[in-house]
């Protein structure tokens, strides 16, 4: 992100912001950035109600916003300026009369929220506003002057759907709330399922894309998905039985089928949840429910990902059509890996309405390909991980052991299950070791089937972990233990204690021998503090807890004038703190790597009782929990409290261990299968290439990664124990847009 002077672009400009069709959780977010940002550059902002109705209408279907105007948004589902599927936007006199409208307010810049026909639209009115400007200069219904000082329609636009069905983007806003709540349910499903030995088909939406129902059938330990891209061969009802069957002669108490609402047959013909459950009683003879989520997939509060995901969206938009100059294209703006892409509206509309053409065209290589390499990957997955395979026989076979170390973090069963079956289905032996590095020096290692990992979707280690690194002087006992089980390669999953015990085990190689396989490692830690990783397994989760938290803590003080000083963890590494803050709308984030000094609080502090004077009733800071050693939340608390008198009262709260718990979100559920996969697949390449070396995969701006454990020291700051290079860091000039008034 380049540095941009925020003063400078916005003075006498006017921007428009509206959301247009179906509505998705984080359109709130977006909005609130885009009003504040371009309040923070000085410009004027107008909220278009009702979608593009509000154009046409005119009058208060477009209202001035201020930056109160979006206070307290974030943590609200569906759109507060509305949303509306305008006829009268189609037709061209009601482009006119919009284009009228949006003159009376001196309004040129627009950004639209929504879905590839409200983008279309939006293009649409673009091309034709020079032609509308003469027409109504010509009617006299606006003067030369205003047409000349309006020539061009400046528009950004931002994709607000569920279905993550954009084409160039990898998330759309709404897709992760969305998966949230389709996974809740599955999560609660699986266990009436289980209780009576039933099979549940659950209906997703994706009437022409099935991300939710693929990725939601892969977070959820579901059997069997079907979805538009890849439409079943004929037959396809007998096959998907004997999944079933399979999965519970191999351990399986429940049977779960996810069905897109857009899913077809070879022949083209809706393959609907009811047909599927009579499918499964008539082949089965088992009892089968249908759960349809329907529109609760749409509505509730949005995931942490949707609020600071679509605010740095919203910010990145407002600055487009602020810095715009004549001739300048627009852009639909969406993420690739965690970074902000761009990609003009008009490829990025007839690239997805493509989709649907080449799926009815019998093109589903083609129609995969345009999903995405990460779509198409877990299709492949998603099949291996539901074959209740045999572990192979025979002295060929390799021996893959995998294990946890360092602290807990949600989605490291999800790690292991997905090592273990995937490892099965591709050929390996698979073997637990229990108790982490301890354990593994006490030989405590045991094979793992397929059916013995049943369950491990949940929260937790089941192969239990320890925070211990092995010193030099255990090494031997733990290169013996993998010689006496015959281990050919180590998959570990952890955190900074993982990493710190493999690259001590790649150092001293040529001592042991057993240390001379493969050695892959995993990134499994709260902080999200690991080198070659920009998010690693349970830091989305953790992040989920404490925007849920701060809804909770900010909730509580609506009834006062007061001030919270929330603690999150993640030791030197600040990635929790100020994600946290920028998804619970915190005023000030307090980290180690920006320092804390006296004269910086003294200067909150300064800011802070002004606020409160002119008006505020709330206030809320979060720090990092290794901010700073002498400056603690208590202090601050105890400054604030002193300083600001009769003003506001101070509240803390310290979230600590909780944010290690919970079941893992889907982000979590299905960052943890892809790595696991990738991770046997560095092995197996090993194993092919007769190579043997120790490196860490991560979740890249590229996709997923690996770096020889040699180049650690290059990449991590031994010191405060996180990566030298944070991607996130770069989000620091959104947070102040937003939060700072």
């Amino acid at each position: 992100m380049t540095e941009i002077d925020l003063a400078s672009i916005g003075q006498g400009k006017r921007v428009g912001i509206l959301t247009s069709g179906g509505d998705a959780q984080g359109m709130n977010a977006a909005v609130r950035a885009v009003v504040r940002t371009a309040i923070s550059a000085g410009a004027e902002v107008f909220a278009i109600y009702e979608g593009f109705q509000g154009m046409v209408d005119g009058g208060d279907g477009i209202r001035q916003f201020g930056w109160e105007d979006v206070s307290s948004v974030l943590n609200l589902g569906g759109t507060l300026i509305g949303t509306f599927r305008s006829q009268d936007f189609r037709e061209y006199s009601g482009r006119v009369k919009a284009a009228q409208n949006l003159l009376k307010k001196g309004i040129d810049r627009v950004v639209v929220i929504g879905g590839d026909g409200s983008l279309s639209g939006l293009n649409e009115f673009a091309q034709e506003w020079p032609q509308i400007l003469a027409e109504l200069a010509k009617a006299g219904k606006i003067t030369q002057k205003t047409a000349k000082a309006h020539p061009q329609l400046y528009f950004a636009g931002l994709v607000g759907s569920i279905d993550n069905d954009l084409v160039g983007t990898d998330m759309t806003i709404g897709a992760d709330s969305a998966l949230h709540r389709i996974v809740h349910a599955i999560d609660a499903l699986a266990s009436t399922a289980a209780s009576h030995q039933r099979a549940f088909v659950i209906e997703v939406m994706g009437r022409h894309c099935g991300y939710l129902g693929l990725m939601s059938a892969i977070a959820g330990g579901c059997d069997y998905v079907l979805i538009p891209e890849e439409p079943p061969e004929p037959g396809w009802e007998d096959r998907m039985c004997d999944a079933l069957r399979k999965g519970r002669e191999g351990g399986r108490r429940d049977s779960m089928v996810v069905v897109a609402e857009g899913a077809i047959d070879r022949e083209g013909n809706p393959i609907t949840s009811d047909y599927v459950r009579r499918a499964i009683e008539e082949r089965t003879k088992e009892d089968a429910r249908v759960t349809i989520l329907g529109h609760v997939q749409r509505g509730g509060t949005p995931s942490a990902y949707d609020r600071w995901a679509s605010t740095w969206l919203g910010y990145e938009a407002a600055i487009d059509v602020l810095r715009a100059e004549p001739g300048a294209e627009g852009m639909v703006l969406g993420f690739r890996g965690n970074r902000i892409t761009r990609v003009p509206l008009v490829q990025a509309v007839e690239d997805t309405r493509s989709v649907p053409k080449l799926i009815a065209a019998g093109d589903y290589g083609e129609a995969l390909r345009l999903r995405g390499g990460s779509f198409a990957e877990m299709v492949d997955i998603l099949a291996e991980l539901v074959d209740p395979s045999e572990p192979p026989t025979g002295p060929q076979a390799k021996r893959v052991a995998v294990m946890h170390a360092g602290a807990l973090a949600p989605g490291m069963n999800v790690a292991a299950r997905a090592a273990v079956r995937l490892g099965v289905a591709r050929g390996f032996n698979m073997l637990g070791i229990h108790g982490g590095f301890p354990g593994l020096a006490e030989g405590r290692i045991s094979e793992l089937r397929w059916a013995d990992v049943e369950g491990w979707i949940a929260a937790g280690a089941e192969l239990g972990l320890r925070r211990a690194v092995p010193g030099v002087e255990e090494l031997y006992a733990v290169s013996r233990a993998l010689e006496e089980s015959k281990v050919d390669a180590l998959l570990i999953i952890g955190g900074w204690d993982a990493y710190q015990a493999a690259y001590l085990m790649s150092s001293e190689a040529s001592r042991y021998p057993a240390f001379q396989i493969p050695i892959v490692c995993v990134p499994a830690s709260i902080d999200n503090n690991l080198p070659g990783s920009e998010l690693a397994i349970g830091a989305d989760t953790a992040l989920n807890v404490i925007a849920e938290a701060i809804d909770r803590i900010k909730m509580s003080g609506h009834a006062a004038t007061r001030a919270f000083v929330v603690e999150t963890m993640g030791r030197y590494c600040g990635y929790l703190a100020a994600m946290g803050g920028l998804s619970g709308g915190a005023e000030r984030i307090y980290l180690h790597e920006d320092g804390l000094t006296l004269a910086k609080l003294e200067a909150d502090v300064r800011w802070l009782n002004e606020s409160f004077r002119n008006g505020r009733k709330l206030f809320l800071a979060i720090r990092n929990e290794c901010a700073n050693q002498l400056y603690t939340t208590d202090f601050i608390a105890r400054l604030l409290e002193e300083e600001g008198g009769d003003l506001y009262d101070v509240r803390t709260a310290i979230l600590g261990h909780v944010q290690q718990g919970g079941d893992p979100t889907p982000f979590d559920r299905l960052l943890a299968t892809r790595l696991a996969s990738r991770a046997l697949t560095e092995i197996q390449g090993q194993f092919d290439a007769g190579e043997a070396e120790c490196s860490y995969l991560g979740m890249s701006q590229t996709g997923i990664s690996r770096t020889p454990m040699s180049r650690l020291p290059e990449e991590f700051d031994l010191k405060w124990q996180r990566p030298k290079k944070q991607w996130w860091m770069q989000l620091k000039p959104v947070i102040e847009a937003v939060s700072d008034h």
